[in-house]
């Protein structure tokens, strides 16, 4: 794992603000289709002599300091009615290419339920299904596990009254950089995978991953990776109270 010291911050501040932005319109797809942002903040202090600047002090009295919360990340989220509204499938068809991508692989066209193959493997506990879309992070904070601590959090707070979770794991944002050859494309994606693997996720078909919200994998490696934070902050504390000033 990349040296904590690299980070920008205290791991342990890192926050997340969960938003659905209701336009109020009654139509179809609306009523099937739910579009959830979750923005990832960093709450971190400054010095309110000094605005703009990051505090050198930890102490949470201090008189000079106020908390300031910006944004290093994005997640966005689908919550897919099955039961009511426009036939799902065609509601995701019509939204975004992965939508469509995921629903050719899960839907039934005529119906907009599960297919009879998903349905058997999945238990009943809802009828609707989360889409993971699209989680970005900043690039000087990938590489140390934040993004699936993270994206637990945030599908735990979204899963319910859903019967299944759905990704497609693999890169989206080459952040400016060149590009990918194909040996370090399948490596970069096949580690992204693996991150999704490790809260429950498992390849269904076509890369189209399913966690079931019943899954037990989910709840242990999100205590977990709370530790993980929890230690990962502490690391970051004790290398950066050691670099020169």
């Amino acid at each position: 794992m990349t040296d904590p010291s690299s980070l920008p911050g205290d791991p342990t501040e890192l926050r997340l603000r969960i938003s659905y932005d209701d336009e109020l319109t009654d139509t179809p797809q609306t009523d099937t289709l739910e579009r959830w942002e979750v923005t990832i903040l960093h709450r971190r202090r400054t010095h309110s002599d000094t605005p703009g600047s990051v505090a050198d002090c930890v102490g949470e009295g201090c008189a000079s300091c106020a908390a300031e919360d910006v944004a290093v990340g994005t997640m966005t989220f689908y919550r897919v009615h099955l039961d009511h509204g426009r036939n799902a499938f065609w509601a995701m068809a019509d939204e975004t290419e992965g939508l469509y991508a995921t629903a050719q692989v899960l839907l039934d066209p005529e119906t907009g339920s599960f297919t009879s193959e998903v349905s058997e493997l999945l238990e009943y506990v809802g009828s609707a299904l989360l889409v993971m879309d699209r989680v970005t992070l900043e690039r000087q904070r990938r590489g140390y596990g934040l993004a699936s601590a993270l994206a637990c959090e945030a599908i735990h707070r979204l899963m319910a009254g859903c019967r299944a979770v759905a990704c497609s794991p693999g890169v989206t944002d080459l952040g400016g950089h060149h590009p990918m050859d194909r040996p370090e494309w399948d490596r970069v994606n096949s580690k992204i995978a693996q991150g999704w693997e490790r809260i429950g996720f498992r390849l269904y078909r076509d890369n189209v991953y399913l966690l079931s919200p019943t899954s037990r994998d989910l709840e242990d490696q999100r205590g977990v990776l709370r530790g993980r934070l929890v230690e990962l902050g502490a690391s970051w504390r004790r290398a950066t109270s050691t670099l020169p000033p």
